[in-house]
């Protein structure tokens, strides 16, 4: 744990607030006073590493050597106004297009994710001339206007917009009834809402879905449920937009975009995050015919997004993940983790459940009467803190934790993860009997 000087911590939070505001949020109750970062591991302002099992933006790691060197040999050549005609856009698109099925094969490049499912709605309602939208009940898709009116895990003062409907998405490791009577449910629920939108005559232009549901707490659907999720969807003349920011770039190990394991086709896939390793960088990956139909409608282009250094950097990023393997590396340490993960649990009542795939786990907290353990769940992050590793929590009542490395970590990283995971929850279990 750093002893950052708390003069020093606190005149620097303080300096923070007079530019930011006091309420732009950090991590953690005493937030990390970080200084630099190396692969898996952030360095506090003390020199103490902190192994990172959270941070997804990093995707190849903090610092890349790789990246760091294809954005500064671009900047230093060119950086330029994206309507000029340069080649490394194209390049870093074409390798882009290439990890997806052929039909997604036309891509706008976007600063941020919210920008990318900003514009993937612009283009669903201008294509079904609908407005209506589904979401989940606890999700999260950016910050622009027309997100904030469909957020529904986080706090914002817009209220939820009259043209959405947020689905609640069934968990096969919460409800114990069959997984068939479960899907039907959900199904039956998702074509009631569908309903409700064009008989209130807003019609269905969207379904804007994490592949993970990861905001919701990693939720585990039945198997067909996204895939009849999607049917209807289209059966009503909606489109699909997969949020890939928490999912994607192999970080499922089974397959390289999340949507992929669910089986399905979606017309629009938007990405941002972990696309630059922390270079801002997003996109919206659509088909011919979608990218034709609103460009000749509009005309649309971004300044920054696809400029010379940012398509350096993503191209740094894919070419890393495919040489060093990641996404086979994700599917190999997570079958590792859940096995290692589900053994912890066994022996620990305060654990309810094992969630995730690949390189995306959480355990569920609970108290000893069975209900969500947000209390414990927040303690088992402060303490991980103090033990040197950073991890977060997530879902609906905010008993999951959630860790999420970068896509280097190896063994001995997870090793030492589980060991200090396992010493928090005795220590937390202890102090509470």
């Amino acid at each position: 744990m750093s002893t950052d000087s708390p003069s020093v911590a606190e005149a620097l939070r303080a300096r923070r607030s007079e530019v930011i505001g006091r309420h732009s949020p950090l991590f953690y109750d005493e937030p990390l006073h970080v200084v630099a970062g190396h692969g898996v591991w952030l360095t506090d302002a003390d020199g103490v590493d902190h192994l990172d099992a959270y941070n997804n933006v990093p995707h190849v790691g903090h610092c890349n050597p790789v990246v760091v060197r294809a954005i500064a040999e671009q900047a230093a050549r060119l950086n330029v106004h994206t309507r000029y005609l340069h080649e490394p856009v194209v390049e870093y698109g074409e390798m882009l297009l290439a990890t997806f099925a052929p039909h997604l094969d036309k891509v706008f490049f976007t600063n941020s994710g919210s920008e990318a499912n900003e514009l993937a709605l612009r283009i669903a309602r201008q294509h079904t001339r609908s407005t209506g939208v589904l979401v989940t009940d606890f999700s999260y898709h950016g910050n622009t206007m027309s997100l904030a009116e469909m957020t529904t895990g986080l706090t914002v003062a817009e209220p939820l917009g009259a043209h959405v409907r947020a689905l609640r998405i069934p968990d096969v490791l919460s409800d114990p009834r069959s997984h068939g009577l479960v899907l039907a449910e959900a199904l039956e629920e998702a074509a009631a809402a569908i309903a409700s939108l064009q008989a209130a005559g807003h019609g269905l232009a969207a379904l804007l879905f994490d592949p993970l549901f990861t905001t919701e707490g990693l939720l585990h659907p039945p198997a067909g449920y996204v895939e009849g999720l999607a049917a209807l969807v289209h059966g009503a003349g909606g489109l699909v937009i997969a949020d890939e920011v928490q999912s994607g770039l192999g970080r499922s190990g089974s397959a390289f975009w999340g949507h992929e394991l669910h089986g399905v086709r979606p017309d629009l896939v938007t990405m941002g995050k972990p696309l630059g390793n922390g270079h801002p960088l997003g996109g919206v990956v659509t088909t011919t015919r979608l990218l034709d139909e609103f460009g000749s409608a509009n005309m649309y282009f971004n300044t920054f997004a696809g400029n010379p250094v940012s398509a350096a950097a993503g191209a740094a990023v894919l070419r890393e993940t495919a040489d060093r393997e990641l996404q086979a590396s994700a599917a190999e340490l997570g079958r590792h983790a859940r096995k290692t993960l589900e053994e912890l649990a066994a022996d620990r009542p305060g654990v309810s459940a094992v969630r995730g795939t690949g390189l995306f786990f959480g355990l569920e907290l609970v108290d000893d009467d069975g209900s969500a353990s947000a209390g414990r769940a927040k303690h088992v992050v402060e303490d991980m803190v103090r033990r040197g590793v950073l991890i977060s929590r997530i879902g609906p009542r905010d008993n999951v934790l959630k860790i999420r490395p970068p896509m280097v970590f190896e063994h001995q990283h997870l090793e030492l993860l589980v060991d200090r995971l396992a010493a928090s929850l005795d220590e937390m279990d202890a102090a509470v009997r």
